[in-house]
């Protein structure tokens, strides 16, 4: 079971939610797979979500790829969530840290993309990991900073969205999202 950690009001109304637990058990319309540009889930949480998603998602994956090409960090893909509770898997090719100096930037547009693919779908509610912080390396408090300002920035224009959770699956990483919360939306959050 999932663990709602703590909540706030985005300007535009929209609760903005911080959850320790399993995001392949989120019933939110869509999750978000930290992917890569192949959409080969083989590692970290894409492996979670395909296994659990079952063949759909990464036979979809496969077909995304054949059609459209590799995927960018500012487009991301999307998929059926095959045997998720969830919709839909929206794939966000985050960043590998070390690789390039515009890390940052990715990574938010990583995060931005998966909301505006969300809001494409017509979608009203969405969950994300802590994109690149596992296998790609991405330290995870700068990234908390990204993720939690991209979310933000987004919903200063109309979005369809009423529900963002950011799911984090250790307790570690939960802290790190918990301190950068607080120094981001300040303690009445």
């Amino acid at each position: 079971m999932n663990t709602l950690l703590i909540e706030t009001k985005l300007a535009s109304g929209q609760p903005l939610q911080l959850v320790q637990g399993d995001i392949t058990i989120e019933t939110t319309d869509a999750i978000v797979n930290a992917a890569n540009e192949r959409l080969q889930h083989e590692g970290g949480v894409a492996w979670s979500i395909s296994r659990r998603g079952g063949p759909a998602v990464q036979a979809e994956s496969d077909a995304w790829v054949q059609s459209h090409g590799l995927v960018r960090h500012d487009a991301p893909a999307w998929t059926s969530g095959g045997n998720l509770p969830c919709r839909y898997v929206i794939h966000a090719v985050g960043p590998v840290w070390g690789e390039t100096e515009e890390a940052e930037a990715k990574l938010a547009a990583a995060v931005t993309g998966s909301l505006r693919a969300a809001d494409e779908l017509g979608l009203e509610s969405i969950s994300m990991p802590a994109i690149s912080t596992g296998i790609f390396g991405f330290p995870k408090e700068r990234a908390a900073r990204i993720i939690l300002s991209a979310i933000q920035k987004y919903f200063e224009t109309p979005s369809g969205l009423k529900l963002v959770r950011v799911v984090l699956l250790d307790a570690g990483t939960a802290g790190i999202f918990e301190k950068v919360w607080h120094d981001h939306f300040g303690a009445e959050s």
